[in-house]
């Protein structure tokens, strides 16, 4: 952590103190059912502490928490970090079998289930009979005591101590456990107060779920660090943000581009105009931007919609837009400050500027490594420190950053690249397409285009129109041989489409699926 992002804290509830001394009532966190003060955080953080110690939790040891954005989730977290433990937000709606896995691949000492917002989370904890744990913010259970559970070396130094292990999402097969350390989540938070200016009396509209590494660092750390308010949400409801924005004195707001989409499609069926008159930033993380949801999101907020790129592997930040310069295009902006990136060709040679390159990054924010897996992170991280992330990227003149997607979801057709994000954009445009998603599908020696769309209600698809209109914008091996209309596409709980769930749909015989539309070339 360089000079500039220097801090003293060396533990991420350390970040309270500031505002323990100079706002100590301002309330820092807020759900439907209570609110905590920073002084009151720091004291229930305390408190559920010393609960947790009692049962048996110790440094290095790692809780689960299984639950939804709430009051109590972000009091455990800190609570945890006091105790020198490792947090692992899980989010209550995914499955059994998934929840599993990273129970038994974390070595988890105890699970906490957040009953008091989440029937998904009750249901988890009634299946393994956990026990009543009560809390002034909320009735919670807690699952039986690992005596197996191993505990990790507990290192005083932030740099080497892990807060979070955050399994990445859509995983498949075995999980991938992201070590980030008390240095990885600090240097992300203070850089999210840097670059979005967060400050006393900001009041953030917190929807991205904590089990999300944006949610946990720059939404609810990145708060905490500059002194605002999280107005938490356990899940995104396009009435309820509009409510938010209309009534609460929401200032700022970060969502994925599927939320947005969703918040648009409401508001054109409701005929509502958001009216949100403290707003001052909005700004999407998560997924890749489109030109035309970013011109439709400008236009009905009257605001620049910011940008921005990561992975949970950094923390998650790795580039962000400036506040103060709008963009008309989707770049995500120059690397924040202390961050270095290369683009590399497939000799891992440097590629010059507007030339499209592997990106390979070194970050403070860079995780410890994949929990148990050293074989898989020697294979991401160099000896020299540099991780390659495995997204196609090119920089502009002015050092900004441009997405071209997944290395991994490259189609190459016919010997020509084809990049999901360019086929995506262009369908996006198409009147009557709320998102869409673009996957490859092998077919003997060659790869196939394979579009998902969804559509807005009261919409169809007519093949000749959108055939005549992909052809217009887009070279031949570009438009995809099908596309097919889904109701919604499949997400995760933070909004990301998952592209490995269309993937397998797409290597189905699709053409007797119901609702199957082939375009034929």
């Amino acid at each position: 952590m360089s000079s500039n992002t220097k801090t003293h804290e060396r533990r991420v509830h350390e970040v309270l103190r500031t505002w323990v001394t100079r706002q100590p009532d301002v309330i820092a966190v807020q759900d439907a059912h209570h609110a905590l003060s920073y002084s009151a955080l720091d004291s229930q953080s305390s408190w559920m502490a010393d609960r947790l110690r009692e049962l048996d939790v110790r440094g290095g040891d790692r809780v689960l928490l299984v639950g939804e954005n709430c009051v109590a989730l972000c009091v455990a977290f800190l609570a945890l970090s006091k105790l020198d433990a490792w947090a692992t937000v899980v989010n209550a709606r995914l499955s059994e079998r998934e929840i599993d896995l990273f129970i038994n691949h974390s070595g988890a000492r105890r699970v906490l289930y957040f009953t008091n917002i989440s029937n998904e989370a009750e249901a988890h904890s009634e299946r393994v009979h956990a026990s009543p744990f009560s809390t002034p913010v909320g009735e919670l259970t807690i699952g039986p005591v690992n005596q197996q559970a191993v505990q990790e070396l507990v290192d005083q130094d932030p740099v080497g101590q892990v807060a979070a292990l955050v399994y990445t999402s859509g995983t498949t097969g075995m999980p991938k456990g992201v070590m980030l350390t008390h240095a990885n989540l600090l240097f992300v938070a203070h850089s999210a107060v840097k670059v979005r200016q967060l400050k006393p009396g900001d009041r953030i509209y917190g929807v991205l779920p904590m089990a999300h590494v944006v949610g946990l660092s720059t939404q609810f750390l990145g708060a905490l660090c500059g002194g605002a308010t999280l107005l938490l949400s356990s899940r995104f409801s396009p009435e309820d943000s509009f409510n938010a924005f209309l009534n609460e004195g929401v200032t700022l707001f970060t969502g994925v581009p599927a939320l947005y989409a969703r918040l648009l499609e409401w508001c054109r069926v409701n005929a509502k105009t958001i009216t949100a008159p403290k707003l001052r930033l909005i700004s999407v993380a998560g997924a890749p931007l489109t030109p035309t949801l970013k011109s439709e999101v400008e236009k009905v907020f009257g605001l620049p919609l910011q940008n921005g790129f990561g992975l949970t592997e950094t923390g998650p930040t790795i580039a962000q837009t400036p506040t103060n310069a709008s963009r008309k295009d989707c770049s995500v902006g120059p690397p924040i400050d202390c961050v270095e990136v290369r683009l590399v060709d497939g000799s891992e040679q440097n590629v010059p500027i507007g030339q499209t390159g592997q990106l390979w990054v070194c970050s403070p924010g860079l995780m410890k490594g994949y929990y148990r897996s050293p074989e898989l992170t020697a294979e991401v991280i160099n000896q020299e420190g540099w991780f390659n992330t495995g997204d196609l990227a090119y920089l502009q003149e002015d050092g900004s950053l441009v997405i071209s997607g997944r290395s991994k979801e490259l189609i190459i057709r016919s010997g020509f690249n084809v990049y999901p994000l360019e086929v995506e954009e262009v369908l996006n445009t198409y009147p009557g397409v709320v998102q869409s998603a673009v996957v490859g599908r092998e077919v003997c020696d060659n790869e196939e285009v394979v579009a998902f769309v969804e559509l807005k209600a009261g919409t169809s698809l007519n093949q000749t129109e959108i055939q005549a209109f992909l052809r217009q914008q887009l070279s031949p091996y570009k438009v995809p041989s099908e596309i097919r209309a889904l109701e919604s596409l499949p997400c995760a709980p933070s909004g990301k489409i998952l592209k490995h769930r269309l993937k397998e749909q797409a290597n189905l015989e699709m053409k007797t699926a119901p609702n199957f539309n082939p375009i034929n070339k």
